[in-house]
């Protein structure tokens, strides 16, 4: 892990390969080792970064409401701090990660090569929803990440995870109960003030990739297929068996499919 100074945070960075980069912006309240397959896959060929956004995982935590325009910002300009931003950027985020890439797609499109939503939608929160944010950070300010563990993490994967595999809801946990309850508080109420960026999957200027699990409950695949048919030349994926945390959940499944839309890819001259 590398640390560096971004927008006054000190943010927690894992940089491995050489190659076009490749970033995964991690979901909420988790870090940077959901991708941890990724990681290894990937960085034999890329430039991967993945990064634990502020407020999470080893990263310091700003002040205020972490808007996703904020994390947004961070990227970019962790991007030009490395050198990376005439290369072409493969943007790759899951839940939270992919409301992030929208706002890096609506400030940032030029300096993207690709764009890669994973288990997320464009649409802005439902009255409801954005409600249980509000309740869900003053909750977490009050009793601490616990409160996120027990209302999220049996959200989070399908029931055949669960059964075959119970050491992908422990690396979770400790994910979460990694959080700081600042970040998560900040984070929430970033997401429940997030605009609405159905407008942009029209516009969308480099090749998108649009991953879904068969069994997610909180991005269900019927409306990822509709965020998928708004986008020019997209390419839809359904994984068999998977949840909200296909990466982790089906982490060969993934590969294959995330390796193929990135060969691709033109890549850009340096």
């Amino acid at each position: 892990m590398q640390r560096l100074q971004i927008s006054g945070v000190d943010l927690a960075v894992e940089i491995q390969g050489q190659g076009q980069p490749l970033i995964f912006v991690h979901g909420f309240p988790l870090d940077h080792t959901m991708w941890e397959a990724q990681i290894a896959e990937f960085s034999r060929d890329y430039h991967v970064l993945a990064p634990d956004l502020r407020g999470f995982g080893t990263s310091g935590t700003g002040s205020g409401i972490a808007t996703m325009e904020r994390f947004a910002d961070d990227l970019a300009e962790l991007a030009d701090c490395l050198g990376l931003s005439a290369r072409g950027i493969v943007l790759c985020g899951l839940s939270m990660g992919g409301y992030i890439a929208f706002q890096f797609l609506r400030k940032y499109a030029a300096l993207l090569r690709g764009l890669v939503l994973c288990n997320t939608r464009a649409t802005a929160d439902a009255d409801e929803v954005r409600e249980n944010r509000y309740r869900l950070a003053t909750k977490v300010r009050q009793e601490g990440p616990e409160v996120v563990v027990h209302q999220m993490l049996p959200k989070l994967v399908s029931d055949e995870t669960r059964r075959e595999r119970p050491e992908c809801l422990d690396r979770l946990e400790t994910m979460m109960r990694g959080a700081s309850w600042e970040g998560i508080a900040a984070a929430a109420l970033g997401m429940a003030e997030r605009p609405d960026s159905s407008a942009l999957l029209a516009t969308i200027p480099c090749p998108a990739l649009v991953i879904a699990g068969e069994f997610d409950a909180l991005s269900p695949s019927s409306e990822m297929q509709a965020m998928a048919n708004a986008i020019p030349g997209v390419r839809f994926e359904v994984i068999p068996g998977a949840g909200h945390m296909t990466p982790m959940e089906k982490p060969r499944e993934f590969n294959a499919i995330l390796r193929s839309f990135l060969q691709s890819l033109e890549p850009r001259s340096t």
